[in-house]
């Protein structure tokens, strides 16, 4: 009886040690479990801030999307309209250059045949001039001839004269 006694309250001891040993590690447990908690804690709260962040910076980038977005078709708008206008402009100086080409075709082609012209004009002028020159020094040669002839003509009758006068002198 002494025996199974003191056995049992080995036991007992053994027991109680035991749940000594048990009830430590519980409490570490219940320590590292609330620790695990209150880090667990802490990481949601970070994570909802995180979320919050990440909603607010989520819509700001949207915001700034849209805005971007909005800014880049109105840029584009902006040169489509500039090209437009460009493209017209130049439409338009081509068309002009087309036209002051044909334009200076015409002048060049009137130009060449009024050269062609004037070179004829200038031609027959020559030849007129050359054929009144070659009358005028005709003229003046048979103007010159007549000239001696009635010179000569002059000198025979003053002779003729003077001996008419002469006879009419001797006759008186």
């Amino acid at each position: 009886g002494v025996f199974m006694y003191s056995h049992l309250q080995q036991k007992v001891r053994n027991a109680e040690a035991l749940a000594q040993k048990y009830k430590q590690q519980q409490e570490a447990l219940s320590a590292q479990l609330q620790v695990v908690y209150e880090h667990r804690s802490r990481l949601e709260r970070s994570l909802q801030k995180e979320r919050g962040e990440h909603k607010k910076t989520k819509e700001d980038f949207l915001v700034y999307k849209l805005e971007a977005q909005e800014a880049l078709n109105k840029e584009k708008q902006d040169s489509m309209n500039r090209y437009g206008a460009l493209s017209s402009q130049h439409k338009i100086l081509k068309n002009q250059h087309e036209d002051v080409k044909k334009q200076l075709l015409d002048l060049q082609l009137q130009h060449n045949s009024l050269k062609l012209e004037h070179r004829k004009v200038l031609e027959t002028h020559s030849q007129k001039y050359a054929q009144l020159q070659q009358e005028k020094d005709s003229e003046v040669s048979n103007l010159q001839d007549t000239v001696f002839k009635l010179r000569e003509e002059s000198k025979l009758l003053r002779k003729a004269h003077q001996e008419v006068h002469s006879q009419l002198l001797n006759a008186q």
